[in-house]
């Protein structure tokens, strides 16, 4: 017995809580846990048992694992069952690793992000699909699109937009040179920390990031680091290796990196505007297989003439399909020519709207979608 549990025991058993056997006391509800934490040892075990028939059934098909509409109705379906005290929250936290583990005992499946570990996007495919996901780094978003249009990886997570800074343009010219769809979206709020070997903010004397968390709070670190220079850095993750060697060093980033290089927290939730989300797709080589899909993006031109743009529009209003989203990148390769990204609130797969799709198509000059797939959660961070 350590010497605080024995503390424990000693100070039950003085406040009149009975003895540490006593049915009432510590030790019996040390017995009751333990005994409850054999039941759910065998019922997990029982539930990985499935899961791995579950795999064997699907052996030799491409039917994909990660399936998150099934996985929300799981966890939305236990919720409501859900009578506390545990909260909502920590059922969710749970199940997430449950269901991330089935999904390894069925199939593996190699899922790519942008690199190197300890980035945002990390973080944010830990939180959607768990820690057991086989998460793999790569160097840039373009090697990601072209492994999983190659079929090197079942899946990849790319952001698509910021809520302060507005949307990746690399990600959506990459959709237009790698044939790869859309299966899923989440959107991950962003906090930054302030991490460091040193204990104290007076032992800070450069502060390095990736430029758009050091940008994102800038206003804070004037205010309480004014003298020391802001140093960009090619991610949060390298800064957060170089302030393992170099105590007056500090990285901007995810309050994780502290857990992951052994650094202090000096502040947290650092950042100017503490409304900050980024959304990100998760990508892979064929269209999405969910039965609900309740979002569709595509890519879209228009022939160079007046009003070309504003019909496209009206075929859509004139179906009551709302577009939540629409912004135009220029078009590589062709001079002063532009592709329009639009997200539609329907799925445009269904057979419903293929009268609206052959009426797009006359329209277009090319159009392309890039995949119907379930609108995402909002995750709160790890």
């Amino acid at each position: 017995m350590t010497k605080s549990r024995e503390q424990d025991d000693i100070s039950g058993w003085r406040g009149g809580q009975g003895k540490a056997g006593d049915a009432g006391g510590l030790g019996g509800l040390r017995e009751r846990i333990d005994s409850i934490d054999e039941s759910i040892l065998e019922l997990l075990n029982q539930r990985a048992e499935i899961s791995l028939e579950v795999g064997r059934c699907k052996a030799g098909s491409d039917d994909p694992i990660f399936k998150p509409s099934r996985e929300k109705a799981v966890i939305t379906r236990l919720q409501v069952l859900n009578p506390g005290p545990l909260p909502d929250r920590h059922l969710y936290n749970i199940y997430r690793e449950i269901m991330s583990s089935s999904r390894r005992l069925q199939r593996p499946e190699r899922v790519l992000y942008l690199g190197p570990e300890g980035t945002f996007s990390y973080f944010a495919g830990i939180e959607y699909m768990g820690h057991l996901a086989e998460l793999n780094p790569k160097p840039n978003l373009e090697e990601i699109f072209r492994a999983v249009a190659e079929g090197e990886a079942e899946m990849g997570i790319v952001p698509l937009e910021n809520s302060l800074q507005g949307t990746v343009g690399q990600t959506v010219d990459l959709f237009m040179r790698y044939q790869v769809s859309i299966q899923s979206e989440l959107y991950s709020r962003i906090s930054h920390a302030l991490l460091s070997k040193s204990r104290t903010l007076s032992g800070v004397a450069n502060v390095y990031s990736h430029s758009n968390p050091l940008g994102q709070c800038g206003d804070w670190l004037q205010a309480n680091l004014p003298d020391a220079p802001r140093l960009p850095m090619s991610s949060t993750a390298a800064a957060a290796r170089l302030c393992q060697t170099d105590e007056s060093a500090a990285v901007v980033g995810h309050v994780r990196l502290a857990e992951m290089f052994g650094l202090n927290i000096l502040a947290q939730h650092i950042e100017d505007l503490p409304d900050n989300w980024t959304r990100f797709f998760i990508i892979g080589s064929r269209a999405c297989q969910e039965q609900h899909r309740d979002k569709t993006s595509i890519l879209f031109t228009t022939p160079d003439k007046p009003g070309a743009l504003a019909k496209a529009l009206e075929i859509f209003s004139r179906r009551s399909v709302n577009l939540s989203k629409l912004e135009s990148r220029p078009f590589r390769g062709e001079r002063w020519k532009y592709v329009f990204f639009a997200d539609l609130d329907c799925d445009l797969t269904d057979p419903a709207f293929d009268p609206l799709i052959r009426e797009l198509r006359d329209h277009c000059h090319t159009l392309r979608l890039l995949g119907s797939y379930p609108a995402g959660p909002h995750l709160e961070g790890v």
